[in-house]
């Protein structure tokens, strides 16, 4: 089973980029999209039922902002819109799939850069992520743009963005948390030493330079990890500011 995930940077302007042609081309069994940045009403008719595929999504209750949606070839068991707390659940930042064998969790978690308010609400967002997890009786694999790199093999230049939300210290020791809370980053058990991103700002075209960050993750519990046989990078995609990232699982 092939499961990617993708920040497409709002889903009505990847249509016209290509979108379904990747459906068509990579063939994924589950793709987890986040900042679609569209109502369910919203998504272009050509990509709103795309053959062999459910779609499932969870919009914000802003227009135009955030949101996430999954397109899956398997039919989810049950679906969860959200964590069950207001203040998160009205950005439409989480959807959790139950499958047979495992929990598929699809987040787009909040960027900080805006102000301490929001900087405070990304933290209160891990706080409350991790308090979910930990309820869940299955298998879980867990996928985003986490918003934070969490180490310096992560950003081209750590050193210049040491004091920029992303890579704060506070953020990072969010991400060592997950870890010391059974949660394996895929791409960095594959892939210890790999330097690849996953997001370059469009503003100062450092994607031709690759001048970026990774912020798109794969996570998993220790329980299916041995079920996990790849994970990767798709940095040749265009199309966004993110590339998709994925994994290959057994099941």
């Amino acid at each position: 089973m092939e499961i990617l995930s993708w920040n497409i940077n709002g889903i009505r302007a990847i249509e016209k980029k290509g979108f379904l042609e990747f459906m068509e081309k990579k063939n994924p069994d589950i793709i987890c999209l986040q900042e679609i940045k569209a109502m369910e009403e919203q998504i272009p008719d050509t990509i709103n039922n795309i053959e062999d595929y459910h779609l499932v999504v969870n919009s914000a209750e802003r227009k135009g902002y955030s949101g996430v949606c999954v397109y899956t070839k398997i039919k989810p068991l049950s679906v969860k819109k959200g964590f069950g707390v207001s203040e998160f659940d009205k950005e439409g930042r989480a959807l959790v799939l139950e499958y047979e064998k495992f929990i598929l969790m699809n987040i787009y978690y909040p960027n900080g850069k805006m102000s301490d308010e929001r900087l405070k609400y990304k933290l209160d967002f891990y706080d409350h992520f991790l308090k979910f997890c930990s309820k869940q009786k299955k298998p879980l694999v867990i996928c985003g743009d986490v918003n934070t790199a969490h180490n310096e093999i992560d950003l081209a230049r750590p050193k210049g963005n040491d004091k920029v939300s992303g890579f704060l210290r506070e953020e990072r020791d969010w991400l060592d948390k997950f870890e010391e809370k059974g949660l394996i980053d895929t791409f960095r058990h594959f892939h210890p030493e790999t330097v690849k991103y996953s997001w370059w700002s469009v503003r100062t075209r450092a994607r031709e330079r690759n001048v970026g960050w990774r912020l798109d993750y794969f996570y998993v519990t220790k329980n299916i990890l041995e079920k996990v046989k790849k994970a990767f990078i798709l940095n040749e995609v265009m199309g966004s500011d993110h590339c998709p990232v994925g994994v290959n699982i057994e099941i």
